[in-house]
């Protein structure tokens, strides 16, 4: 597994993992890395310093590729908690996530929660707005969710379809084709980003062609939507769900139909939340100010326990 790791620069810094999603890698969080690391000289307070872990997941960027079935969320949560206490010897971390990091994450909230201190997201995991509508007594905000979210799967999830039924028919074309790449990977970067139709008032040309790049130079491409298809057929993503661990949630407007905090206090212990006032899917590249801000409030109460 490749992954970086960067300790933090003041007085007992925490533990922090920070988990992708798609259609990105480790490239999602690097412009987090120096304002967690290295708080004080980016403007904030040496005791907020994190020590830094950024992996790239099974089968994404210059990580070793899966060579057998059954890498659904749930495994790469294994997979990271190995990491995180036998790999680095961390016995209590906090762990991020958004897209298929927020359920990554969550599944170790739910299989390894005695390694963590809390978890912190941007989104409410997808498997559970998919299964929305089949809950009781649902709120006003979270009818007009559900109908958000159907809509959103109607328009716009045609290719959680193909990826999650003819992965490998998928790769062949993308893998062969750089502009058929770039245009599978910046189409999403476009349609669920912040910006006022320019997707470079977002993101700089190097923003979008390194995260590609990764992609075309490793030739993941096929390896990283596998994890749609294995997550369609994973058991653990069916089953109700709620965790214990404290929860922090950061819901970026612009996001895919964010969800109602009702809604993540029926899966999560929902210690704090914040809707900010800009932002989209990636938000750690859109927003990284913003971001890192609300991990600092969230986390500051935790730290105690890390002490």
């Amino acid at each position: 597994m490749h992954f970086i790791h960067i300790e933090g620069k003041g007085p007992n810094p925490v533990p922090l993992l920070l988990v992708h999603g798609w259609p990105d890698s480790f490239f999602r969080m690097v412009k987090l890395i120096p304002l967690l690391t290295d708080p004080a000289a980016h403007g904030g307070r040496a005791e907020d310093a994190f020590t830094v872990i950024v992996p790239n997941l099974p089968g994404y960027g210059f990580s070793a590729r899966p060579t057998e079935k059954g890498y659904d969320p749930k495994r790469m949560a294994d997979v990271l908690a190995k990491l995180m206490t036998k790999t680095l010897g961390y016995k209590k971390y906090v762990a991020h996530g958004g897209d298929w990091g927020s359920s990554i994450v969550e599944q170790l909230a739910l299989n390894h929660a005695d390694n963590l201190l809390g978890i912190h997201l941007t989104d409410v995991p997808a498997s559970h707005a998919k299964t929305a509508d089949k809950l009781s007594n649902l709120s006003l905000a979270e009818k007009a969710f559900v109908v958000k979210n159907k809509a959103w799967q109607e328009k716009e999830a045609g290719y959680q379809k193909i990826q999650g039924t003819k992965p490998e028919t998928l790769a062949y074309g993308l893998n062969d084709s750089p502009v058929g790449l770039l245009g599978w990977i910046i189409e999403k970067f476009h349609a669920w980003s912040d910006h006022d139709g320019n997707i470079e008032h977002t993101f700089t040309k190097d923003d979008l062609l390194t995260n590609v790049m990764i992609y075309w130079v490793t030739q993941t491409i096929g390896s990283s939507v596998r994890l749609y298809y294995e997550a369609m057929h994973s058991p653990s993503l069916a089953a109700p769900t709620h965790t214990k661990v404290p929860t922090g949630f950061a819901i970026f407007p612009e996001d895919i139909t964010p969800a109602p905090r009702e809604f993540a206090e029926r899966f999560f212990n929902v210690q704090h939340w914040t809707e900010m006032p800009r932002g989209g899917h990636f938000a750690a590249l859109e927003e990284p100010g913003l971001l890192v801000a609300d991990l600092r409030e969230f986390v500051w109460p935790l730290r105690k326990e890390n002490s």
